[in-house]
């Protein structure tokens, strides 16, 4: 047990458990690293190169030259066994898929004594089916290897009793215990302790996040510093984690429309190479009257390097690849028709109240008010006077303006005095009693029924206020009964939603990725919009919006480019879905926004934004890449066999060889930008 007394807990009824050591996040794993040689894949590319090269140059060892064929029947046993499934399944169908070109392309090649070129065929095709499957499983290893990050286990209080439990026995309410260096077992909230906590491997965001009681703690997070205590609120099977991984599965199969063109379009293009190859034998032979065994080699050459392996895998080893990445930094595509569609975006509509802005309101501006008849010396308060009485009367209220005037005079380690006699106006202000004085705080309209010399200048100050993006409310004191009572205002505090610091760099940075548009989306007044699009440099502003109104703006934006909207996955929900591409921010946790979305972000960091307009262009461009490199091997390859006599072993090499390429460079994307550094850097 630590010598810390905070982290000292009796374990009465358990073992003493060791801390578990500080890990990271897994890094993107090599594409041979890990083999499993046990594999049955990997074992029938082994046995066929070795029957493959026993077959071709057993007699230079000594082998007798007559079990030469039975060695080259092991050979395509080993290595044209699974294709032959797979094209046999495929023709029961009434399909035709490239499986099929290569088992009748090795026949071939034994058929006019080439059996050494088949067996390569054969050995090179199932070893660059290996390692596709091999390639695309490292791009989901990335995500699922995440999940090794959440323990298995967890240091539970139940009553008097604390001990180690599996995370699957959990329930919602139970108290875990986790000490500095071990994982957070389970979705909760902190209540008791303070600590930061690495949240990258989810939200992947690059600094660590202080957490204090009643903050909320994610499943697969680090905890760095100090002892946290926390009440369990989610299974361990509905954790954000457990989601995210779930989501992400059901994107990786979930295709791309390239990709489904390409598939739908393979049986048709293996129909057509399997005529031309027939017609390659049947014209030479009866037309041009060529030898049998010549034409038919051709014939066979043509077959391979014919077959579109290439142009199938392109797609999703790109795709996939990119979807990975995504999500490791904590960018969530729902399928890679969606990462396409992305990678199309020239309009971008973000929502303002916690997207744009910080989402919460602070106090900027704390003004007392100069009566004609009182010298400078002689005001009515201080600031700290204003700021005091208006929060005792707002202690009482649950408007966000509220919240924030009680938070700054807490934040300035002031009393919050009792009131009594509360009085609400819904959507003006709130009065009450402060130490024997009737004090009252709210809009102009709460005091349209009281006369006073100042209106004028207080409805100019109020005015330049609004133009500024701010909301004032007027601080005053009532004396005199209800029919003759008398307003004397004492000063008027401002509160405004600050815009985030990197919301101007973001929006100028979506600029330099094609973005032709932005808008901003919001409820709030005219004047409140239009200084923080000011601000914020955006091109439309459009206030005063109900969830139908942003329906129809977002409508109206669709006809001018394929539109993305961004906000919280709530309250924009319409809007998302409308929107060509939906994007729900700061969704880790909320189970509205994974739902809502095209694409979720797990933080509600902007630079996550361009971040996934630069990935899906980069995957696009990838892509278009592949496709244009296979088509063109497939076309070099075809000419150099029907006109420069290509041989059946340089065909095969060239075929397979830009089959692995294609998927390699599909891969490349696994670590696009995966350590990125802010915008504002």
């Amino acid at each position: 047990m630590s010598d810390d007394p905070a982290l000292s807990l009796p374990l009465s009824g358990s073992v003493p458990v060791a801390p578990t050591p500080l890990r990271k996040s897994p890094p993107i794993p090599g594409l041979l690293e890990g083999i499993d040689w046990s594999n049955p894949e990997i074992l029938s590319v082994a046995a066929t190169l070795l029957f493959m090269l026993l077959g071709g140059f057993g007699t230079y060892l000594g082998l007798p030259a007559a079990l030469a064929p039975w060695f080259f029947v092991a050979a395509y046993l080993a290595g044209g066994w699974n294709g032959a499934i797979h094209g046999a399944r495929s023709l029961i169908v009434g399909t035709v898929d490239v499986d099929l070109l290569m088992i009748l392309a090795a026949l071939g090649a034994a058929y006019v004594n080439h059996a050494f070129e088949g067996a390569m065929l054969l050995f090179l095709f199932s070893l660059s089916n290996t390692l596709q499957d091999m390639a695309i499983e490292k791009s989901r290893s990335a995500i699922t290897s995440l999940m090794k990050l959440r323990p298995e286990t967890a240091l539970c209080k139940r009553g008097a009793e604390t001990r180690l439990m599996r995370i699957e026995e959990l329930l919602v309410g139970d108290i875990v215990v986790v000490r500095p260096g071990e994982s957070i077992p389970v979705d909760g909230a902190v209540t008791e302790g303070t600590s930061s906590v690495n949240q990258s491997s989810l939200t992947g965001e690059s600094l660590p996040v202080e957490k204090k009681p009643g903050d909320p703690l994610f499943a697969g997070t680090m905890n760095e510093q100090g002892g946290l205590e926390m009440r369990v609120t989610k299974l361990a099977t509905e954790s954000t984690l457990a989601k995210l991984i779930e989501l992400v599965e059901k994107a990786q199969g979930q295709k791309a429309a390239t990709q489904r063109f390409l598939e739908e379009a393979e049986q048709w293009y293996a129909l057509g190479v399997i005529l031309f190859t027939v017609a390659l034998i049947v014209v030479p032979i009866y037309v041009l009257r060529e030898p049998f065994q010549s034409s038919f080699y051709r014939a066979m050459t043509v077959m391979v390097v014919a077959s579109p392996c290439a142009l199938v895998i392109s797609t999703p080893a790109s795709i996939l690849s990119a979807i990975a990445a995504a999500a490791r930094r904590g960018v969530l595509f729902k399928g890679g028709v969606y990462l396409e569609k992305a990678a199309q975006i020239e309009v971008v509509a973000f929502d303002k109240t916690g997207t744009l802005t910080e989402g919460r309101p602070v106090v900027t501006d704390l003004q007392v008010i100069l009566h004609p008849d009182h010298s400078p010396s002689e005001i009515a308060c201080s600031q700290e006077e204003l700021l005091w009485l208006a929060a005792a009367v707002e202690a009482r209220s649950e408007h966000p303006v509220a919240r924030a005037i009680v938070a700054e005079a807490k934040r300035r380690f002031m009393p919050i005095e009792r009131c009594t006699k509360f009085q609400s106006v819904a959507g003006h202000g709130v009065s009450a009693e402060v130490v024997g004085r009737r004090i009252a705080v709210g809009n102009l309209k709460y005091f349209d029924g009281y006369e006073s010399p100042e209106r004028t200048a207080l409805e100019e100050q109020m005015d330049l206020l609004h133009d500024a993006g701010k909301t004032g409310m007027l601080v005053s004191e009532i004396s005199g009964d209800h029919q003759n009572a008398t307003v004397r205002y004492l000063g008027f505090i401002a509160v405004a939603d600050k815009v985030r610091a990197e919301a101007p760099a973001i929006i100028a940075k979506l600029r330099t990725l094609g973005v032709k548009k932005i808008a901003m989306l919001t409820g709030d007044g005219k004047r409140v919009a239009a200084a923080v699009g000011k601000l914020c440099g955006i091109d439309q502003v459009h206030a005063d919006l109900l969830p139908q109104d942003k329906v129809r703006v977002i409508n109206d934006l669709k006809k001018t480019g394929r539109t993305a909207m961004v906000g919280d996955g709530v309250n924009d929900a319409p809007a998302l879905a409308t929107a060509d591409v939906g994007i729900a921010m700061g969704a880790a946790g909320t189970d509205v926004a994974m739902e809502t979305a095209d694409i979720v972000l797990m933080s509600d960091a902007l630079d996550c934004i361009p971040f996934t307009l630069a990935l899906s262009r980069r995957a696009r461009t990838v892509v278009y890449q592949n496709l244009t490199f296979a088509m063109g091997v497939i076309v070099v390859l075809i000419i150099s066999a029907l006109g420069f006599h290509l041989s059946l072993p340089f065909g095969v090499v060239g075929h397979e060889g830009s089959t692995v390429l294609v998927c390699l460079n599909g891969l490349r994307l696994l670590g696009f930008n995966t350590i990125s550094k802010p915008i504002l850097n």
